[in-house]
């Protein structure tokens, strides 16, 4: 199995430097390849803000990368639920931080923004500290 960089999906997602995405598409065509969450976590701020493509654009992208037959994304369940609270509005790196914080009772955040979002939570109560 190999790991990828976001650099790597930012060429496969925008396909903006024809020779990067050739060399990325047959990186990805290898074998087995895993995508941690924090490489989609920055693959996500950087397509939101460097290349200003839509969530839900960005959320078909992911959904396709998770549904790849050669493809491990670390936590994917907990990477499916991020995406799917990404999609009702919820900022991506929240949801996945909510997400991924589904064993603890509360989540505390100084972000009045995610304290109000994050009341439609059911998984999780966010608190503003």
């Amino acid at each position: 199995m190999i790991a990828v960089d976001t650099n790597i999906l930012v060429r496969l997602l925008t396909e903006d430097d024809p020779d990067q995405v050739n060399r990325a598409v047959a990186i990805m065509e290898r074998g087995e390849v895993f995508i941690s969450k924090t490489v989609l976590l920055e693959t996500e701020w950087v397509l939101r803000h460097g290349y200003e493509i839509e969530p839900v654009k960005i959320n078909e992208a992911f959904t396709n990368l998770l549904g790849l037959p050669n493809a491990t994304v670390e936590d994917s369940s907990v990477v499916a639920q991020a995406i799917s609270w990404h999609e009702n509005g919820l900022d991506f790196a929240d949801a996945l931080h909510l997400a991924s914080s589904t064993n603890a009772d509360e989540f505390y955040t100084f972000d009045r923004s995610l304290a109000k979002s994050g009341r439609n939570i059911e998984a999780i109560k966010v608190v503003l500290a």
